[in-house]
């Protein structure tokens, strides 16, 4: 399953420096491919040290890593919702991704001059949280008129329905994003089929100097105070560090780096895990002389659904899940060992699949 994620920011924040790195091969964690889609569009690996050990174990002819594309999406200026600028492009491209990135300016410097003259994170949320819920107050107000006029005639759905989306006018009439509004889980499919931009889950990345890239500083307090009814991560990053790690030939040299500024990893790694966290997902490993590879599912996912990323063949004739864990795997050192020692559980449709789980499934079309 692919996971994009758009990368935005107002201008001289921060955001087509981190682009940058994150859309380096260099700055990842393992050497594995990177390619371009298109100038905007990065496709990089999910560093994952459980891949490199089992690629150290198994010594397959080819290693497959889980990536993720990220969207370097430009363009937003006052008035985008209304199609200023790039705006309109800069909405489309923003409604067809996972998730959002939204980089923050917090560090001072004169010689990067801000857009609007100072630097003040919470002001530059505020400008494209405004464009964003501009735009969802549009689509939203275009539906309530297709199902007013069934609503007034009786019709129990469409009554619902318009309850629901009044509740989201109201919402966003506030000032307030589609994701913080109080609807019940069972009533958000009302508003499914309109993507709205603000119900995406979202990540702030305070950009910030090196000084601060442990600590933090009082404009990353403010950020987290703003945001903290949002449910949403906050993560500190330096992209002037990060883009001198994406200048470094080796992993051994990147590390020397990091551990000199006391950092346990680059913030690209941070990111790209914090991307797995708010959008729920998880890992299992395929592992076999031919190949090992990882692959992308949601929490709480079963076998079959797991077996399905790989073929939809796969769930619909699914037999059974042989399943060894990732502790034991690395303990025993090969699947032929984990049998030995009794370690290779066989699991049925209901089994729900672990975040690590290296599996082998069998099936019949």
């Amino acid at each position: 399953m692919g996971l994009q994620c758009g990368i935005v920011g107002l201008p001289n924040v921060g955001k087509s420096t981190l682009f940058n790195c994150l859309s380096n091969a260099r700055a990842q964690a393992a050497n594995f491919p990177f390619c371009t889609i298109e100038p905007n569009v990065g496709v990089i690996t999910v560093p994952d040290e459980r891949l490199t050990k089992l690629t150290e174990l198994v010594s397959p002819q080819r290693v497959v890593p889980n990536v993720i594309e990220i969207v370097d999406i430009a363009g937003l200026v006052k008035g985008a919702s209304k199609g200023e600028g790039l705006g309109n492009q800069f909405l489309g491209n923003i409604r067809a991704t996972n998730a959002i990135i939204h980089v923050l300016r917090c560090f001072d410097d004169d010689n990067v001059i801000h857009v609007d003259g100072s630097v003040d994170p919470i002001r530059d949320k505020e400008i494209i949280d405004t464009e964003l819920q501009l735009k969802d107050l549009d689509s939203v107000e275009k539906k309530l008129q297709k199902v007013e006029k069934a609503a007034k005639t009786g019709d129990k759905e469409a009554k619902k329905a318009f309850d629901v989306l009044t509740a989201y006018r109201e919402h966003l009439l506030s000032g307030k994003s589609a994701r913080t509004a109080q609807v019940a889980e069972e009533d958000q499919e009302y508003i499914e089929d309109l993507w709205l931009l603000t119900a995406k889950p979202v990540m702030y990345v305070c950009n910030v100097g090196e000084s601060d890239v442990n600590t933090g500083n009082a404009y990353v307090e403010k950020v987290r105070e703003a945001v903290k009814e949002e449910n949403a991560e906050v993560l500190i990053i330096s992209a002037q560090i990060e883009s001198e790690i994406a200048q470094m030939d080796t992993y051994e040299e990147r590390q020397m780096f990091l551990d000199d500024l006391g950092l346990e990893q680059s913030g690209v790694t941070k990111l790209i895990k914090a991307a797995y966290r708010l959008l729920n997902l998880a890992t299992y490993f395929t592992a076999g002389v031919q190949e090992v590879r990882a692959w992308t599912i949601n929490e709480g996912f079963t076998a079959p659904q797991a077996a399905g990323v790989i073929h939809t063949d796969f769930e619909k004739g699914f037999i059974r899940a042989e399943v060894i864990k990732y502790a034991d795997f690395v303990k025993y050192g090969s699947e032929a060992a984990c049998k030995e020692a009794g370690k290779l559980s066989v699991e049925g449709k209901t089994y729900v699949v672990e975040d690590g789980d290296i599996m082998h499934f069998r099936f019949n079309v």
